[in-house]
């Protein structure tokens, strides 16, 4: 798929997904998940080597949500991408549902990883990548975290191991929207800063894009994959809540329910609807 309007269309179906999934759900984390929507639709609809009729196929790309709390998201490209039906979707967080708060690789078609607990996506993609090279498959590892997240000692373990062993097969992408669950990072940690000059000084591939340019983001995986010694980091810079206006760098937005009128506000906005 190369059309970027496209891409733009499919990221704006998959947040109105995620306002009608945690509406109805009654609890999720809404900001979080739209601010990844554009890398996720490049990402599944455009750049990875994925087969939704064999989920575990080998010589499949690996994706890692590191930030599981925004996995509606995920679950909606999923949907959309043919791993499951999207008549799931309005099942989020139910008793029972394939579709639980965090993803969970024993529960959900096209998860490759259980995720939630913060600061262990990379540390993981750092095993898999390796394991491409030992069992010499040709497989990317993409994982999305959180720049709170950064303030995690093991994130800086896995930096560390990854360009040691040269895994020119993993390609991070940072949600750099400036946010975590208790307020702005500058306020709680701003020790995280400068992102870029940490990320070069342990030896990453480096690059800094706009988190909601299709096109940047495209070219920024081509680059990473471009470089065949050191893994790769993309600091996306985004926007928490990106899309809606009565969301966007509204920290409230991090785990907080649409309402009925929200939930049409946000289908007037986005221009789509929920089927």
């Amino acid at each position: 798929m190369d059309n970027i309007k496209e891409l733009k269309k499919i990221a704006n179906e998959l947040r109105l997904n995620v306002v009608d999934m945690v509406h109805r759900a009654g609890d999720g984390h809404p900001g979080p998940a739209l601010s990844i929507a554009d890398i996720v639709a490049v990402l599944y609809f455009k750049m990875m080597n994925i087969n939704p009729e064999i989920p575990n196929w080998e010589e499949r790309d690996r994706f890692i949500l590191s930030k599981g709390h925004a996995c509606p998201i995920v679950y909606a490209a999923l949907a959309r991408k043919g791993y499951f039906s999207k008549e799931k979707l309005p099942e989020l967080r139910s008793l029972g549902s394939i579709l639980q708060g965090h993803p969970d690789m024993l529960k959900t078609p096209g998860i490759d990883m259980t995720s939630g607990s913060l600061g262990n996506g990379i540390a993981i993609g750092s095993g898999i990548a390796a394991a491409a090279k030992v069992n010499t498959l040709d497989y990317n590892v993409y994982v999305i975290t959180g720049d709170g997240e950064l303030q995690e000692g093991v994130i800086w373990e896995s930096a560390m191991s990854a360009v040691h062993f040269k895994l020119n097969n993993l390609i991070v992408f940072i949600d750099h929207n400036g946010f975590q669950s208790g307020g702005s990072i500058k306020d709680i940690n701003k020790s995280v800063y400068p992102v870029t000059d940490k990320w070069e000084s342990f030896g990453w591939h480096v690059q800094t894009i706009d988190g909601h340019n299709i096109e940047q983001i495209i070219n920024s995986i081509s680059k990473a994959k471009a470089d065949k010694i050191r893994p790769s980091v993309i600091i996306a810079k985004t926007v928490k809540g990106k899309g809606l206006p009565f969301m966007e760098n509204d920290n409230s937005w991090h785990k907080r329910v649409p309402t009925e009128k929200e939930l049409k506000i946000a289908e007037d906005i986005l221009g789509v609807g929920t089927a």
